[in-house]
């Protein structure tokens, strides 16, 4: 009896290994033993091992892009076993990101997000903020609770600077450079996943890279059919309604799905409120080699104005104040995407794919203005008369993108092209005055502008095998753009620019494999950028440039997984924000800071500490600065020396404690601090003002799935509360300066000011997920 219990009670050893139809490993599959919820994934080789007491066990080995495959073994003795995936539709899908995206063993440095995990917190809050807890990414929003006007800053980059791709289409606007997830409601509820490159990273279409990269793939095809009913409620007055549904495969080769989805919130700012409309739709064919998926898409928005912020007195009285007092105050804009998409595998090497895209954005946002002087509005009022007026944009976005992929053994190589072209109406209207000028009618125009751009490159990226420990990687990317615009701006300043740029960007890297767990990799890109709209209106014409060198390790075994990168970013001429903002638009104001430079170290882990307990813990530590700044101060101009750069913090935190008691069901409590943020560039040589004090906020978030025989496949229960602990934070603000010679003549004083974005205090969402 003593013996059969040593026996029993004897760990045992299961190695496999994972490989696809060509025999191919399949590195960072997961294989999971259904029993005890525990498992692990495939190393570089596409191997695995986990340790077992005897018994029968069920394991189960899935990889995105492949059918999940499951095996009964029965556990005696040490074992080996062999799991052959099969390509399912979504690997057809992953085709059509192949150009942007790179792999798990790839010398970038990379985060990935799937659908499984955006869900956990799809209550109805924007990309941006449910993407706040990858490595070095900082969210925020104008109306503080997550809703409306979003933003992402990535190793302190703002939004214009983070390159974001739909499908391999670019999304950025090609004026501004910066993405309006306002414009897409609800768009993570039609996200398969998306992978966020920090840094330079691989080539991509449209604007450069000059922080990060976010490329999104949308939903993949469905081989069975089904739905979902979504609905969730919260605090502000906050709702999501979302109705899903798809035809899964007819006849094994069509499908159509689609989604409709509306969100409203009041804002945690006063009457900061956000409606809006969004759809997804989407047909497709696929076979054996071909798949081709037409994609229409976009959303209409609604919202009361809050980008103005508050000031410091303000803040520290109420600070959910709102200076905006005219009741139509509001953004109204609509944007529609209509994508195709040709993926064509033409034998076991070569493959093609083709994307069109065409989108058509028109709106305007209403602004009361009193007491303005005539000139501003072209002498269509009387000196001193109240206006409303309507600042609209009308403009259209032609894609063409273009890949050819070739693979074998040794080598697989990418090439292509990708040409977009964009134009856009700036205009103004008048639609109400208390005085207007004699022969003044009702939306009697007082500016217009008229811009084109066009953005063309080339690039052609190859990973070559040279041994069982190396691999290299090598991409370069030709891009030639130019942009021309002329009319008068909404101050009706004129502004004529007819500008070239032509940019040659090549990326070097190479990854060591030391052993089954421990790779290495290191790697060098060069960017460069054209300045956008507001750079030109600024009298900023010159392009900027970077030299981005990474050097990275990444750890993976049974319980941990460690990836941890050192990173210089060397910045020539960089447009560095200045803090303030465009009191007309919002939009942030840069300057150029001559040489800059950005240095850190980043870590994230996914460590298993038991079969229901998991962290994943991420840090990034950073010294961000312009060297030689020069400012004027008190109307002299100054060498401040190396300076901080704006909206850098030195350290960012994240954490996630995941508590799993059933397979079902799963607890998290989310952590994140970042560090003290300045506003300007001048290090704080006038006043502090220009400090945001570091914040650390918690969030805890519950998901349950009630599996269900009647009706419904399950029903899934999420409930999320945010700023658990109630912390009053500002994560976002202005900075402006000006010299004061009106009010005390012959002197130069200069006198500052800052605005500030106040996030939510402790609120909550929770919603029930029905699906058949």
């Amino acid at each position: 009896m003593f013996a059969s219990i040593l026996v029993n009670a004897q760990s045992f050893t299961l190695k496999g290994k994972v490989v696809d139809e060509n025999n191919e490993s399949l590195p960072g599959a997961t294989v999971l033993v259904k029993e005890n919820n525990t498992g692990t994934s495939t190393n570089f080789d596409g191997l695995f091992s986990v340790n077992l007491s005897k018994g029968n066990y069920t394991i189960q080995v899935s990889f995105l892009g492949y059918k999940t495959v499951s095996k009964e073994i029965s556990v005696s003795k040490n074992k080996e076993i062999e799991f052959t995936l099969f390509p399912n539709a979504t690997l057809l899908d992953e085709v059509l990101v192949a150009a942007v995206r790179v792999k798990a063993d790839a010398p970038v440095t990379h985060s990935n997000l799937t659908k499984k995990e955006i869900a956990k917190r799809n209550l109805g809050q924007d990309i941006p903020v449910l993407m706040n807890y990858l490595p070095n990414v900082i969210s925020s929003s104008d109306a503080g609770a997550g809703i409306g006007y979003t933003y992402i800053r990535v190793r302190g980059s703002d939004a214009s600077r983070v390159n974001v791709t739909l499908n391999g289409i670019p999304f950025n606007d090609s004026e501004s450079q910066g993405s309006f997830w306002v414009n897409l409601g609800d768009f993570a509820s039609s996200t398969q996943s998306l992978q966020l490159q920090r840094g330079v990273g691989t080539s991509t279409n449209g604007s450069g890279a000059f922080g990060a990269s976010l490329n999104i793939l949308t939903d993949a095809i469905s081989e069975d059919a089904g739905g979902e009913i979504s609905n969730s409620f919260g605090s502000y007055n906050t709702r999501k309604h979302t109705v899903k549904f798809t035809t899964g495969k007819v006849n094994d080769h069509f499908e159509l799905a689609g989604r409709v989805s509306k969100i409203y919130s009041d804002g945690y700012v006063d009457r900061a409120f956000s409606d809006l409309k969004s759809y997804f739709l989407q047909g497709s064919y696929s076979d054996e080699n071909t798949l081709i998926k037409a994609i229409v898409f976009g959303g209409k928005e609604y919202t009361y104005q809050s980008w103005e912020g508050i000031d410091a007195a303000q803040l520290a009285t109420d600070r959910r104040y709102n200076p905006y007092t005219y009741d139509n105050e509001t953004d109204n804009y609509s944007q529609d995407h209509y994508q195709l998409h040709w993926n064509e595998k033409l034998n076991e090497n070569w493959s093609t794919n083709i994307g069109l895209n065409y989108t058509r954005g028109l709106g305007y946002y209403e602004q009361f203005k009193g007491g303005r002087d005539a000139a501003d509005y072209d002498n269509l009022i009387v000196d001193g008369s109240d206006v409303i007026v309507d600042r609209w944009l009308d403009n259209h976005f032609y894609v063409l993108n273009f890949n050819a992929n070739y693979k074998n053994e040794k080598v697989e190589v990418i090439s292509g092209f990708s040409s977009n072209y964009y134009k856009n109406s700036h205009y103004g209207e008048i639609i109400w005055g208390s005085d207007l000028a004699a022969n003044t009618n009702i939306r009697d125009r007082y500016y217009e502008s008229n811009s084109k751009k066009s953005d063309f490159s080339v690039f052609s990226k190859a990973t070559f095998t040279l041994s069982d420990n190396f691999k290299a990687f090598v991409d370069l990317q030709g891009r030639f753009v130019n942009y021309t615009t002329n009319g008068l701006t909404s101050d009706r300043d004129p502004i004529n620019v007819d500008k070239d740029f032509s940019f040659f960007n090549p990326k070097l890297g190479l990854t060591y494999k030391l052993d089954d767990n421990n790779s290495f990799y290191t790697s060098y890109a060069r960017a460069n950028k054209e300045p956008n709209r507001n750079d030109f209106e600024g009298g900023i014409s010159q392009h900027e440039s970077l030299d981005d060198f990474e050097l990275g390790w990444r750890l993976s075994n049974n319980n941990v997984k460690i990836n941890t990168n050192l990173y210089y970013m060397n910045y020539q001429n960089q447009l560095v924000l200045t803090g303030a903002i465009d009191q007309n638009t919002g939009e942030p104001l840069r300057e150029s800071s001559g040489k800059s430079y950005r240095f850190g170290l980043e870590i994230d882990a996914d460590i298993t500490l038991s079969e229901q307990f998991s962290i994943l813990p991420n840090i990034s530590l950073s010294r961000n600065m312009n060297k030689d700044f020069n400012a004027n101060v008190d109307g002299v101009l100054q060498n401040l020396g190396n300076t901080p750069i704006t909206f850098s913090p030195d350290i960012v935190f994240g954490n996630s404690l995941v508590y799993k008691p059933l397979e079902n069901l799963q607890i998290a409590f989310l952590s994140k601090y970042v560090g003290k943020q300045y506003m300007s560039n001048i290090n704080s040589k006038v006043s502090d003002l220009d400090v945001l004090e570091g914040f650390f906020t918690s969030d805890l978030n519950f998901v349950y799935e009630l599996e269900t025989d009647k009706i419904f496949k399950s029903i899934v229960f999420t409930a999320l509360v945010n700023n658990i602990f109630n912390k009053e934070y500002v994560d976002r603000g202005y900075y402006y300066t000006y010299d004061d010679t009106w009010s005390n003549p012959g002197t130069a004083t200069t006198v500052d000011g800052a605005g500030f974005y106040p996030q939510a205090t402790r609120n909550f969402l929770v919603g029930v997920t029905l699906k058949f």
